[in-house]
């Protein structure tokens, strides 16, 4: 059979005959299955690309929350990092502080050695405490980790109430030393005039009132130095605000301090008379230009040093 019949007929008029080839029944019926079957292909592709781009949105959501999680733990160790160097700097300034305070105590103890009548060899300054005894296991013990800033804060305690011991004991030896020798009372440069008053003053760097705990001489730069009174170097270098200072300790509770300079002539021991050469003036430290800022201080506290200069 090659052909088929295919009849239509209508509720009225004439009844219609068709005849379809086998060949064209077979290709049109193949074609729709094709169509079928691309329409159900075209359908699975879309789901499958529906299905990856969700994917796709989920995995990007996923990165994103990591590389922000990833971001404020480095931020947070950076801070933790930042905060750690900070304290590594605040203990290196306090560890050079308690450095300079040793070696000014130790200054002290030499010169107090000195005045009395003990034997050299009764306290050498220059070896390290005698210490021993047996070694005793702590492996039983329980230890807690050592807090670096407060055994500083511990140690700066103690060396604050041996300095102020070791002044009592000086004022004692001293006793028959007379107080006006100890007074400070030579013009602490070669040349100069006063430029800035000791008490309340407008801070020349913040424009706000601050406390001037000495008196500003000003004079060229490389102008001589020359200390006050008849005293012992307790210390010589940089400190913070004062850039590089001489401390002087003459004895009856006075101390001068001089600083700005450019350049120091003495060191820390040295026995030093008034008005000999000590170093050269500067501007190093916070200062505005070439001056001596000079301090009296006496038991510790600054008082106003134009009384002890000859022509303030």
């Amino acid at each position: 059979m090659k052909h088929f019949s295919l009849m239509l007929v209508p509720d009225s008029g004439p009844i219609r005959s068709y005849r379809i080839r086998k060949t064209w029944l077979l290709l049109s019926a193949l074609l729709m299955l094709i169509l079928a079957a691309c329409s159900a292909w075209g359908m699975y592709a879309m789901y499958k690309a529906d299905q990856l781009s969700i994917a796709l949105e989920k995995s990007q959501h996923t990165l994103s929350l990591l590389y922000k999680q990833q971001k404020n733990d480095f931020l947070t160790m950076q801070k933790k990092l930042s905060s750690e160097q900070e304290k590594v700097t605040m203990y290196a300034h306090h560890l050079g502080e308690l450095k300079a305070r040793m070696i000014r105590l130790d200054a002290l103890g030499k010169h107090l050695l000195k005045s009395s009548k003990l034997k050299d060899d009764s306290f050498d300054f220059d070896m390290p405490p005698a210490m021993g005894g047996p070694r005793v296991a702590v492996d039983d013990l329980t230890v807690k980790p050592v807090d670096l800033g407060q055994s500083m804060i511990s140690m700066d305690a103690q060396m604050t109430h041996l300095d102020a011991q070791l002044e009592a004991i000086d004022m004692f030896l001293q006793g028959d030393r007379e107080g006006k020798i100890a007074k400070p009372h030579a013009w602490p440069t070669k040349g100069g005039w006063l430029s800035s008053p000791f008490g309340m003053r407008d801070d020349p760097f913040t424009g706000q009132l601050a406390m001037h705990k000495g008196v500003d001489i000003a004079n060229h730069f490389g102008a001589a130095v020359l200390a006050a009174s008849r005293g012992v170097v307790i210390f010589s270098g940089k400190m913070r605000g004062y850039g590089y200072l001489i401390e002087i300790d003459h004895g009856y509770g006075y101390r001068t301090r001089y600083a700005h300079m450019s350049s120091s002539v003495v060191k820390v021991g040295d026995l030093v008379e008034a008005a000999q050469f000590i170093g050269r003036i500067g501007s190093v430290g916070r200062s505005t230009g070439p001056h001596l800022h000079f301090e009296v201080l006496r038991f510790g506290k600054a008082i106003d040093p134009q009384p002890f200069l000859p022509h303030a």
